[in-house]
């Protein structure tokens, strides 16, 4: 059996109707494993466990707000319910708002602090409760959060943004460092995806246009990828595979650790 293997494992993708939670979802199945999708948009969720299911891998669909406590208890004694246990907890949810410094708006910097930091702790709270010793789950497992290169490089018009990500990898370490501790069976970890063209890039290279910063998408884009040695920006498959990768017995001695996916941008 190759370390890659997820099979027997249960996961949790939160986020994981549409983007990269949908291609982490993918990829969790292919590799064995039995995915349960958490998400806020309902019918977009129940297409993408249904399209999953396609394979043959056992999927679930349930609906989940990461700032809501209640939903996220809830959404873990249902993923033990469906998928009978719950061992891997990917905590994808999140938003991005791009405002200059100068007209940050309370509001929406609130909220993205409430989805990208309150979510990613309550999950790892919930995860925490559920597969530990004595827990729903009880056989311990791996959380990997999801953060950005955001967290490590200091780019224009995503402070509020970079600051929830820098927040994240602060949960990462500490969470390890407790489940470590009190013998949870837990490892903890997180990955910073670099700027992938996908819905929230694209929105990200508009954003920065619109604010003045450069003159046009392509002279963002362009800038980017010259700040990034591979020389590329990133795909979905360097964020799966990385992911794939932290859940399985390959990185068994790996905890409290961000692993960077950002072709060299942060360093």
């Amino acid at each position: 059996m190759s370390n890659f293997d997820l099979a027997g494992r249960k996961a949790l993708v939160t986020g994981g109707a549409r983007g990269i939670g949908a291609e982490i979802a993918g990829a969790l199945a292919r590799a064995g494993a039995s995915v349960m999708i958490g998400d806020i948009l309902g019918d977009l969720g129940r297409e993408t466990a249904a399209g999953i299911a396609k394979s043959g891998a056992k999927t679930g669909f349930v609906a989940l707000d990461v700032t809501d406590d209640a939903s996220w208890e809830a959404a873990a004694a249902n993923t033990v319910s469906a998928l009978g246990g719950f061992d891997i907890l990917i905590n994808n949810a999140g938003i991005e708002v791009t405002a200059l410094i100068a007209d940050l708006d309370a509001g929406q910097f609130r909220k993205m602090l409430e989805v990208n930091v309150i979510g990613v702790g309550l999950g790892m709270k919930h995860a925490f409760r559920a597969m530990r010793p004595g827990g729903a789950a009880g056989k311990g497992g791996v959380i990997v959060n999801i953060a950005s290169v955001a967290a490590t490089i200091a780019f224009p018009a995503i402070a509020g943004y970079s600051a929830s990500k820098s927040a994240v990898d602060r949960l990462t370490r500490v969470g390890a460092a407790e489940a470590g501790k009190l013998g949870y069976g837990i490892r903890v970890n997180c990955i910073y995806p670099g700027l992938v063209a996908n819905e929230m890039g694209l929105k990200l290279a508009n954003d920065v246009v619109a604010a003045g910063l450069w003159p046009s998408v392509e002279a963002a884009v362009g800038d980017v990828v010259g700040l990034t040695p591979v020389g590329r920006l990133g795909e979905m498959r360097d964020m799966t595979d990385a992911t794939v990768f932290l859940c399985s017995d390959a990185a068994r001695f790996i905890t409290g650790a961000g692993l960077p996916i950002d072709g060299g941008m942060g360093t």
